[in-house]
């Protein structure tokens, strides 16, 4: 008999601890939120949503108070989730944080995942006609190979 079989059998989960996935308000952004939220909770894992807030060119930026309105966009994002939770409470539970990171979405994301150390990764799959020259997040992370990455349509 090999150590292996001797050990018996093993109780709860080697799936992933802690899931993060990332949100921008976009449908596909908040589809991929519903999906790792039941994978959080089939898993009993962690959900950790961020979100990166884009941060302009001091020229890009004059008159305009982005950083007022990526905080809002934050805000915004904290109630649907806020909502959809007290929805579903006692049908579906699922532990969640909210996290915020300035900068580009793909370093963002990294950094996000690095801190958490999540075991997992999910996004919405890109709605700008540009990602397809250039490559989107979901691309870049996927390339980086550091977690596996799902991504939603």
């Amino acid at each position: 008999m090999t150590e292996q079989h001797a050990q018996g059998f093993e109780r709860g989960t080697d799936g992933p601890k802690v899931i993060v996935v990332g949100v921008d308000g976009s449908d596909s952004s908040l589809r991929a939120a519903a999906y790792a939220g039941g994978l959080a909770r089939r898993q009993r894992a962690l959900l950790a949503v961020v979100y990166v807030q884009p941060v302009m060119s001091a020229g890009a930026a004059l008159g305009a108070p982005v950083a007022q309105v990526t905080d809002e966009i934050a805000e915004d994002l904290v109630a649907q989730i806020r909502e959809a939770t007290e929805r579903t409470k006692g049908i579906f539970d699922v532990r969640w944080e909210f996290h915020t990171f300035r900068g580009d979405p793909y370093t963002g994301l990294v950094k996000a995942a690095d801190e958490l150390t999540a075991d997992a990764v999910v996004v919405g799959a890109s709605e700008q006609a540009g990602h397809r020259i250039v490559g989107s997040v979901a691309v870049r992370l996927v390339k980086a190979g550091r977690w596996p990455v799902t991504v939603v349509p």
